[in-house]
């Protein structure tokens, strides 16, 4: 493969389509009930310079089967269905010509999911309370997935056509009006993005071309084949697309330990390398697996998730021990260590985020008592802090996972993989564990911060305000015995009691 030669950009245009088919004979794209015939080009690729006006309904047909959505489809008005729309990006509205960006030195991520973070559940939707958000001392929000998938509700993880914000969230219009309302309000936007399989409905993808690889398994299916420039191609040009034509400020890449890439540079590292050449202030903040630091050390991203931390505070509150926790002890002296990582920009943590809450299996979130407690340890800590929605009014309505899908098997194993995960913790036992497909599942995650603690958000405020005065330099010290934590940071010091679950400060007013 020769990564110094351009790939075409793909994709619908008001100028032409251009769809990688690399094993087709015949390709053609069918607008208002007619096929126009692609021709074949380089590297797999078919190609026409068709033109037609934006809003323009259009499928492909591949070998005379079809319609076919397209796999770079900007919009998908319908869902996961037929048909796919052209866009123009030129045509969007922007007001935040004067927006900085962000920057990672100071960054504080709030996390979200559109459909439950308001009562619309709509990009719109999400708007009103961010100026909020801002005043509490967030940085940017991160978006969890807006792909369109299957069905109305769902996490986001479960992405068909990856280039099309959902249209139940307001489609391409609908993001676009957050980002630019978020950067009026003073926030950047990380928008999560998902490179390591495709939901179900992935055939219609694969009837295209060689996507998926048996030389790979993911926990969620098929693994993507990056070893195909074409499969490198539709990820990095969707990663591109998010930060230059919807002004998206960074990428959170999800589980990238099961992508798999086996080539020169590795995709996530030339993915890095293509982002922040389109979009210099952006960056790419990447999930991985525990102990592998590649997306830091190896791949060029900016920084990377480090779940230790909050695993260790959880186990030193709660004494769980079953699944991931089985690796962690409640030990102050192990908490200390994670305090003192370097770099600490690099590294985000967290006491909370949509795994730690919605895997477990009601999707029940800490006890009030922990708030305190768990908000301090991470947000005294050096490292790049991420909140999840609610956490900081005390939100004790779950999160739990909800889906949507249409096919009745898919359903129907959703709901018995979704018991089986968690028939062998003792916590749940006797547990009746939501069923993924009720909309009331979905109903009773929609958060209600109305009801929400003014204190609680006051101390996480003070907080925050805090934190950006403090220098990054840290000094820790634990007794496991006593159950204690010290932690220092220019002249404040912080006490953290795990037996009595208080917070102490010195060399500051109270919080």
């Amino acid at each position: 493969m020769d990564e110094r030669k351009a790939f075409p950009a793909l994709g619908a245009t008001m100028h032409g389509f251009r769809v990688w088919a690399p094993h087709a004979r015949e390709v053609a794209v069918r607008v208002d009930g007619r096929d126009h015939p692609l021709t074949r080009a380089e590297d797999g690729v078919f190609e026409t310079s068709l033109s037609v006006p934006p809003g323009t309904d259009y499928g492909y047909v591949v070998d005379g089967k079809g319609p076919l959505p397209d796999p770079y489809s900007r919009s998908q008005p319908l869902g996961v269905g037929m048909p796919s729309r052209v866009v123009d990006p030129s045509s969007f509205s922007w007001s935040d010509h004067e927006w900085p960006g962000l920057s990672l030195d100071d960054l504080v991520v709030y996390e979200l999911h559109v459909g439950t973070f308001s009562d619309a559940g709509t990009f719109v939707g999400a708007i009103e309370r961010l100026p909020q958000l801002r005043e509490l001392g967030v940085t940017a929000i991160e978006v969890m997935p807006v792909a369109t998938f299957p069905g109305t509700r769902n996490w986001g993880y479960d992405g068909v056509y990856v280039y099309a914000p959902h249209p139940v969230y307001g489609g391409p219009q609908g993001l676009v009006a957050l980002v630019d309302a978020a950067h009026r309000a003073g926030l950047g936007v990380i928008l999560d993005v998902v490179y390591n399989h495709i939901g179900p409905g992935s055939d219609a993808i694969a009837a295209f071309g060689p996507y998926f690889t048996s030389r790979h398994r993911t926990f969620w299916g098929e693994a993507l084949d990056y070893a195909e420039r074409g499969v490198r191609e539709w990820a990095i040009q969707n990663a591109e697309m998010w930060v230059r034509d919807y002004h998206v400020d960074g990428l959170r890449l999800d589980a990238t330990h099961a992508v798999f890439d086996d080539g020169e540079p590795h995709v996530l590292a030339e993915l890095a390398d293509r982002v922040q050449a389109a979009s210099p202030r952006a960056l790419v903040i990447s999930e991985m697996g525990v102990g592998d630091l590649r997306p830091i050390e190896e791949w060029g991203h900016d920084a990377q998730w480090a779940d230790e931390l909050h695993h260790l505070v959880h186990v030193l509150l709660t004494g769980e021990s079953e699944g991931y926790y089985a690796d962690y002890r409640p030990s102050t002296v192990d908490l200390a260590r994670q305090l003192e990582r370097t770099p600490p920009a690099k590294l985000v943590v967290c006491s909370q985020n949509h795994d730690q809450v919605g895997n477990r299996a009601l999707g029940d979130r800490p006890k009030p008592d922990e708030l305190r407690i768990r908000a301090a340890a991470v947000l005294f800590a050096p490292q790049t802090p991420l909140l999840f929605m609610g956490e900081e009014y005390g939100e004790q309505r779950p999160f739990q996972f909800f889906t949507d899908h249409t096919d009745p098997a898919i359903a129907e194993a959703t709901r018995e993989g979704r018991k089986r995960e968690f028939e062998s913790f003792a916590a749940f036992s006797g547990r009746g564990v939501p069923d993924p497909q009720d909309p009331e599942t979905f109903a009773r995650s929609k958060l209600r911060p109305e009801e929400g603690d003014q204190e609680l958000v006051d101390f996480y405020r003070r907080l925050l305000a805090l934190r950006r005065r403090l220098p990054r330099a840290v000094s820790v010290e634990a007794d496991d015995e006593a159950r204690t934590l010290r932690i220092r940071r220019g002249d404040v010091e912080l006490l953290l009691d795990f037996s009595d679950r208080s917070v102490t400060f010195r060399g500051v007013s109270p919080l």
